[in-house]
Order: structure tokens, then C-alpha cells, then sequence
């Protein structure tokens, strides 16, 4: 299962989110739930560096399937509009009857 943890402020500012683990839908190189979750994140976390000034920090490793990705400042209008799209395209996932046993979505406050 794809565990995603979404870090928002009291104040429901972004802070960053932790990704993990494999979807296990399908074999490796088949999983279509691991390619749509790694596309939608990795295309956020390169549109927030083209596209943004925001300064971030991330960690990955494709083996573990782990992403940790921290904003080092309050994001930007910007990174948080690209965000709400990353977490709708990712509850969309999980919403589906089909691939919700397989994507895990919460929330925690930082």
C-alpha cells in the first residue's frame, strides 16, 4: 500500500508530505496505482522548482518507494495551488472503488 502523509500548520499552511511504499495492484513495471501517484508527485514537486521561488528540501528512494518533501518556508500562493492539485489527483485515486485498497491518505497538523 502507497502511504501518503500531507503535513499542513495550524494555520492549514503546507509544510510538506512524506510518500511510501508500493501500491502492490500489479507486478513491478505494471502497477498502474505506482505510476499514476509517482507521476502526479514527482510533477509537483518539479513544477514547484520551475516554477516557484520556494525553497524546499526533498529525499527519495525509488527502491522504497519513499519521497520526503519539506517546504523550508511558508509556500508560496503558487506551491500550495500545486499542491491542492497534487492532493486532489491523489484522493481521486483513492476515492476510486478499484485502487482505494491500495493509497492510504492523511492528514497530520505540524
Amino acid at each position: 500500500m502507497i502511504r501518503v502523509t500531507i503535513y499542513k500548520t495550524d494555520r492549514h499552511e503546507y509544510a510538506g508530505f512524506d510518500i511510501s511504499g508500493h501500491a502492490g495492484y500489479s507486478d513491478s513495471g505494471n502497477d498502474v496505482v505506482c505510476a499514476a501517484v509517482s507521476a502526479i508527485v514527482i510533477n509537483t514537486i518539479n513544477s514547484i522548482d520551475r516554477f516557484t521561488d520556494d525553497r524546499t528540501s526533498s529525499v527519495s528512494d525509488e527502491e522504497s518507494g519513499t519521497i520526503e518533501f519539506r517546504f523550508r518556508q511558508i509556500p508560496s500562493h503558487d506551491a500550495s495551488l500545486l499542491l491542492d492539485s497534487m492532493v486532489l489527483g491523489l484522493e481521486q485515486i483513492e476515492d476510486s472503488n478499484e485502487y482505494e485498497p491500495y493509497i492510504d491518505i492523511i492528514f497530520k497538523e505540524v
